[in-house]
């Protein structure tokens, strides 16, 4: 199975140059093994703004109702070079399908950033979001956003791949503007669909059958916008179920009743989370190869993402909720 090759930013410290504060790298393991996959754009911002390597700590503050991005030592408030920065570097991108960025950092971090009471010895008073992760996540709400903190929970980082390959993928055949492509992309995401949203996809569905003859260009703008949407949350593990339910289905006829209670005893294993879900695609796949069955050996469901990119390690930092 072919893969499209998403565009990714990512922070610069994660590999790319030594432009943390204190004029460290940090090899991240999950960027290593992504980055001969993607296209990547590495970005600091705090450099991109006129701050060296190393430099003076910076902190977000709050003021009033306001957020600041200020430097206590010399008294600098970075606030506004900061957003002109990053309105200027992101409306420069183009199709984007995802942002790596660094964790708790005052630009980039996505969630927990340590927010001040004030410039000098102050406590924290609360979390919040960089002011460069602020600006990305308004301008590209619909990419695959993350930190690399929590990239080592593995829920998180498997939806995260998911959504970044499908997006590229997507993007790819938006360019066909053909409808044959659409119609194939949908069929072959149909199972994967199914497991994130069956309210989106059964959406999904009627726009790619297009009864009322719109011309391609409003058929692609609306699957891309119920895609954006469907992509929103991560697929839950009884929907993971249900799907694996419906395609044991296609071999009901030719399963033993030995295999299907096995089988059953698999899913419960997952719902407790005993197993990881690819113990059970694999079984389902076996059967989709004996039986030869091609729509599902068609279905993104099995391969999301490149194999090469799976990693069962998890550092259950955002445990997976239901």
């Amino acid at each position: 199975m072919s893969f499209a090759t998403p565009t990714v930013v990512i922070s610069k410290c994660l590999g790319f140059a030594e432009c943390r504060y204190n004029g460290d790298i940090i090899q991240d393991r999950f960027v290593q093994q992504l980055t001969p996959f993607v296209r990547v754009i590495s970005v600091c911002p705090e450099m991109e703004i006129g701050l060296g390597v190393p430099r003076e700590t910076i902190r977000l503050v709050k003021e009033g109702e306001d957020i600041r991005l200020v430097q206590p030592s010399t008294g600098r408030d970075l606030t506004e070079p900061m957003k002109q920065f990053s309105l200027s570097f992101l409306s420069s991108l183009g199709d984007i399908d995802g942002f790596i960025l660094k964790s708790r950092s005052p630009t980039c971090g996505t969630k927990d950033v340590k927010v001040y009471a004030g410039v000098e010895k102050t406590p924290v008073i609360g979390k919040g979001v960089g002011l460069f992760a602020q600006a990305v996540s308004g301008t590209f709400s619909h990419a695959a956003i993350e930190e690399e903190g929590r990239l080592t929970n593995f829920a998180i980082r498997e939806h995260f791949l998911t959504k970044l390959f499908t997006l590229a993928l997507f993007r790819d055949i938006k360019k066909e503007r053909s409808m044959q492509k659409l119609v194939e992309f949908h069929a072959q995401h149909k199972y994967l669909f199914m497991a994130y949203n069956q309210t989106r996809l059964k959406q999904l569905g009627n726009i790619v059958a297009n009864r009322e003859r719109l011309p391609i260009e409003q058929v692609l703008a609306e699957y891309e916008a119920a895609l954006y949407s469907l992509f929103a949350k991560r697929a839950r593990r009884n929907s993971h179920i249900n799907v694996c339910q419906h395609m044991m289905g296609y071999f009901k006829n030719e399963l033993s009743p030995q295999e299907k209670t096995y089988f059953l005893e698999l899913l419960e294993k997952y719902r407790e989370q005993k197993l990881p879900l690819s113990s059970i695609t694999s079984v389902l796949k076996s059967w989709v190869i004996r039986y030869g069955n091609e729509y599902l050996l068609q279905q993104r469901y099995f391969e999301p993402y490149p194999p090469a990119l799976v990693d069962m390690s998890d550092s259950a930092k955002g445990k997976e909720t239901e």
